[in-house]
Order: structure tokens, then sequence, then C-alpha cells
């Protein structure tokens, strides 16, 4: 049980968690703090946060336990801004989609006290974004990944594995390294491809008319597009270099097909399907047995 939790960004993520902690009786208070005071208000008439803060130093006062749920991009500033009431005793987690970048920030914002820190990703979300979209549900069932460093502190780290937990998150560790590699291709380039599709189609002079047109599959494969653009940028920006290395790798298979496609090898074009089809049906089956 934590006395306060200190919520920086009351937001979706934000939003659900703290949702999630009062339900699970995690916590006593929550003291929340958004850029846009509105948001704070919203999530205050919500029953999100039961104190609004005017700064997210502020947010931090007394808290036992910090969100950081903001955009990638401006992490090192609200770092900076909670620095100096960031206590050995406090767990300090994020909820962003990159890692090194992250806990860099972290590094030289906060210096002596980065041992608070537990960098987290859950593996969750929505196409919609706001506070009022919190859901105390959202991180049910789903995968947390936490990425450690080797300044972090024992207690924190348990810490971090027991909240995710009992809010019934799967928990596992990864090296910053080894997470960012791995998202920029399950995650980050499947959005960047969702996106690029999503705008060929629609500049095209008959672009409506064929988005009127589409069905369930396209539906599928686009659902992502939707995302929070502000958020998305930043990912991409922060872990730009394994994006882009699996952007080539992705054109390189696209431009193998593209050639049976040219060249009429229909043989090579369906074992190149085939190939595809196995590897998401063993995928499936793999999900399947995990739980996923």
């Amino acid at each position: 049980m934590f006395e306060q939790l200190g919520l920086i960004g009351c937001g979706l993520m934000g939003g659900s968690f703290a949702l999630a902690l009062k339900r699970a009786g995690l916590v006593k208070r929550v003291v929340g703090y958004s850029k846009s005071p509105s948001t704070t208000e919203r999530a205050r008439s919500m029953g999100v946060i039961d104190v609004e803060a005017p700064s997210a130093l502020l947010a931090v006062s007394g808290a036992d336990i910090v969100l950081v749920a903001v955009p990638v991009a401006a992490t090192e500033a609200t770092f900076k801004s909670i620095k100096h009431l960031v206590t050995p005793n406090m767990l300090i987690m994020d909820v962003g989609s990159t890692k090194r970048e992250v806990i860099d920030a972290g590094r030289r914002a906060l210096r002596e006290q980065i041992g608070s820190f537990v960098p987290a990703h859950p593996i969750a979300g929505k196409e919609v974004s706001g506070v009022e979209h919190a859901d105390a549900d959202l991180f049910t069932g789903k995968q947390v990944i936490l990425t450690p460093i080797d300044r972090t502190l024992a207690l924190q780290a348990q810490q971090a594995v027991d909240v995710w937990t009992a809010l019934g998150c799967r928990v596992s560790k990864m090296s910053p390294e080894a997470h960012d590699a791995a998202f920029a291709a399950v995650s980050h380039l499947p959005h960047l491809i969702s996106f690029a599709l999503m705008n060929a189609i629609a500049t095209q002079t008959l672009g409506k008319e064929y988005l009127s047109l589409a069905g369930p599959g396209f539906r599928d494969f686009t659902r992502i597009a939707a995302s929070d653009s502000r958020v998305w940028r930043d990912i991409m920006i922060s872990n730009r270099e394994e994006l882009l290395g699996q952007a080539k790798i992705f054109r390189r298979h696209l431009e193998t097909l593209e050639l049976m496609i040219s060249s009429s090898n229909a043989d090579a074009l369906e074992e190149l399907i085939d190939q595809a089809s196995h590897a998401r049906a063993g995928w499936s089956m793999t999900a399947t047995k995990h739980g996923r």
C-alpha cells in the first residue's frame, strides 16, 4: 500500500494507472498534475485524482510512488522539475515506448537519485487519448517491460514488479537496448507503415472513394494509424536509429515482392507469401501458449 501517488500527466495512460491503483486498494491518495489545467480539473472531477497540483514538483511532494506519463520528449524537463523532491525511498516509473533516451534523460536530470527510477513500458493503450478515456482495466492481462539499469535500487526494482503484477500484468525485464531494438520491429515500424499507407491512399484524387470500399482487413491493418500524433512523433524520433534500420529491412522485402510481381514470377511470389503466412501462424500459436 502506497500513501500517495504523484501523477505527472493525467491522460489515458496516467489516468488508467491511477484508477487501477485505486481499485486495487494500492494507494490512499492521488495528487495529479498536467500541463493543461483543464485536464487536471477533468481528472479530479472523474475521480482519477484526489488533489490537483499546480506543478509537477508539488505533485511529487509527499509521494512515495510517482508515475511520469508524459510524451517521451518531455521526460527530461519533467525529471529536472521534480529532482529536488526525489528521495531514495521513492519509486518513480514512466510509461514511455522507448527506453534508452528516457534513461539517458533520467541520468542527466536525476543524477544521484537515478536509483529511484525504474523505466517501464506497459504494452497497452488505445487509439484515443485523454483522461476521459482512462480505464482501470487498461493494463489487466497486458505485458509490462521493465528496463532497470545498474544503478536502479533493489527495493524500487522489486516494488515496480509488485505494483504491475498486482494490477494483473505480466512483468518481464529487458535491457534498454534490447527493448528499443525489439519494439522498433514489432511496434514502431508497424505504426510507420500504417501512417504511410493511410497518407498514400488519402492523398490520391480518388482516395475517399477507395477508402469507402475498404473492409475489415483494411480496418484492422490501419487501426493504429489513428494513434496520437504527438506521442508517435516523439517515439519515432527517440528511437530513430533502430526504426530506420527496421525500415530498411522492410523496404528490401517489399522490393523483393515487387520484383516477383513485375516479373510475373508466380511461384516465387507464392513462396514468399507462404513464408509470411507460416511465420504469422507460428507467432499466433506461440502467443496463445504464453497467454498473449
